[in-house]
């Protein structure tokens, strides 16, 4: 017995189960959640190299423009304070007109395909100093641990995938290459820029491939990373909603907090109709308080037994009437004024108590 115990107490602690919402939840303001850094990466140069494709004769001259201004302008001016400002200031206005457009498309790449693979998320906890980061014993541990060779494994073959590719590509435009010597500088120019946009858009590619099989693996470490035992959701579930046993104590005492105040309330009242043994309800008629009678109490056996017993205890007359004890319990509440219908059979009872105590 004390295996087999021993045994389930061990299974429950496996975490077998998904996230729970709140799970994922936690997790996620702590910065954690699936995530393809080489997603990142294919998708910000396979952006670069398209916009190189598609502008690349307007940036191939204005570099042109930049190298002869340097040349011919730049280089004999004299080398004064004055002219040395004119010539940085002018470098740097050509400079951000040709590459603005590129560290700006960079940008956007980069924060779409973020927010492509979690969405918007800021969270200040994954960049708080933490001692285990500076920790040796753990820092090994992560070295060399499963993780660690996976990543090797990855880098290694995208290394090899890319340069697979990559080297086709060269391979096959070989022969423009080889004649390279042969053509003036403005042709070589725009064949290596051709060439070099050619190669980056087949890399991107490939590492955009390997970045999906990526993201697929980092989605299925991650979820494998946050799951959760049985009695992890047991636990949860009692966090959030309260212990159970709690829970019905809690309302158990609000129950009998209920009824105490409403057993107070029955020394006020000006009769108890009963069933005679099983329904009864306290009325009150104040004038003052309401222009019609209203219920101060009102339960079914053991309650209703009480309820009669503390009106004899406080000379309170009881009326039996079953019908109207029965009706009055079903479609009233503890301070709900009586129903119209009602009012003739109240008034007959309240005068007949009236009389027996000779109020009236």
């Amino acid at each position: 017995m004390m295996l087999l115990s021993l045994d389930l107490q061990m299974f429950a602690g496996e975490k077998t189960e998904r996230a729970t919402p709140k799970k994922r939840q936690d997790v996620r303001k702590k910065g954690q959640t699936a995530k393809s850094q080489d997603i990142n990466t294919a998708v910000v140069l396979l952006a670069v190299f398209l916009f190189m494709m598609i502008f690349g004769n307007y940036l191939g001259t204005g570099i042109l423009a930049l190298f002869k201004n340097s040349f011919q302008e730049y280089m004999l001016m004299d080398v004064t304070p004055g002219n040395l400002r004119i010539i940085l200031l002018a470098i740097l206005k050509e400079l951000a007109l040709y590459l603005g457009p590129i560290l700006l498309v960079s940008l956007i790449a980069g924060l779409v395909s973020n927010l492509a693979q979690v969405g918007f998320m800021f969270t200040s906890e994954a960049i708080m100093p933490k001692l285990e980061k500076i920790n040796p014993i753990s820092g090994f541990k992560r070295i060399f641990s499963i993780r660690a060779v996976v990543e090797l494994v990855k880098s290694l073959l995208k290394i090899g995938f890319i340069g697979i590719v990559t080297f086709t590509v060269l391979w096959k435009r070989m022969p423009e290459i080889l004649v390279l010597s042969q053509k003036s500088i403005g042709t070589a120019l725009v064949t290596l820029g051709s060439l070099t946009v050619q190669m980056g858009l087949y890399a991107s590619g490939a590492l955009l491939l390997l970045a999906l099989l990526d993201y697929l693996y980092q989605k299925y470490d991650f979820e494998k990373s946050i799951r959760m035992s049985k009695q992890d959701i047991k636990d949860e579930y009692k966090n959030t909603e309260g212990d159970p046993l709690i829970k019905s104590r809690i309302k158990q005492r609000q129950r009998e907090m209920a009824m105490q105040r409403m057993m107070q309330e029955v020394p006020k009242a000006d009769v108890v109709i009963t069933n005679p043994t099983h329904y009864a309800v306290a009325i009150v008629y104040d004038e003052a308080k309401r222009d019609a009678p209203f219920v101060v109490a009102k339960g079914v056996d053991f309650t209703a037994q009480k309820i009669k017993a503390i009106a004899k205890e406080n000379d309170v007359m009881t009326v039996e009437n079953r019908p109207l004890a029965r009706a009055l319990y079903s479609q009233t509440e503890i301070g709900d004024s009586i129903p119209e219908e009602f009012f003739k059979a109240i008034a007959e009872i309240l005068a007949f108590v009236y009389r027996a105590k000779k109020k009236i």
